[in-house]
């Protein structure tokens, strides 16, 4: 099936872009959808990493794009990149670094494409059955979707 595009948002690399993302995907997902609040938490987490640790902070370029394939939401943060690509943090009890730990726990799954143009992080949510939780702590795409 061919995905269908839900919209995309140009966003500048200010903190007050993370709400204005999450308020984008809530408008674009409706409050029925299923996926909705795991979509908004990780847009919210991957947001705040390009707008924190990406080339894009201090007002530069994030690009949020939403796509539905097969019942799934798909969803495409492209920024200026960094020197160091997102990863998984060693101490999951350290300060910060969360999110990549939550992206590889409630994503299906996940990935990086980097070039000099930037970097593109992708990663899919699907529909659960009733009463079900993600089952994968770190067992995602995790560091082997990374790279490209």
């Amino acid at each position: 099936m061919l995905p269908t595009l839900l919209g995309t948002i140009d966003l500048i690399g200010v903190p007050e872009s993370v709400a204005t993302a999450r308020a984008f995907v809530r408008e674009r997902l409706g409050p029925a959808d299923p996926v909705l609040d795991e979509v908004v938490l990780l847009v919210s987490e991957v947001v705040t990493n390009s707008v924190i640790h990406s080339g894009s902070r201090d007002g530069g370029p994030v690009t949020l794009a939403l796509s539905r394939v097969d019942g799934a939401v798909h969803v495409e943060v492209l920024d200026c990149g960094s020197e160091d690509g997102p990863r998984i943090r060693d101490d999951p009890h350290g300060e910060g670094g969360r999110g990549m730990i939550l992206l590889d726990a409630i994503a299906e799954t996940w990935g990086v494409h980097r070039d000099r143009g930037g970097s593109l992080l992708w990663f899919v949510v699907g529909v659960r059955e009733e009463g079900s939780t993600p089952d994968k702590l770190g067992g995602g795409a995790g560091l082997s979707g990374v790279g490209g």
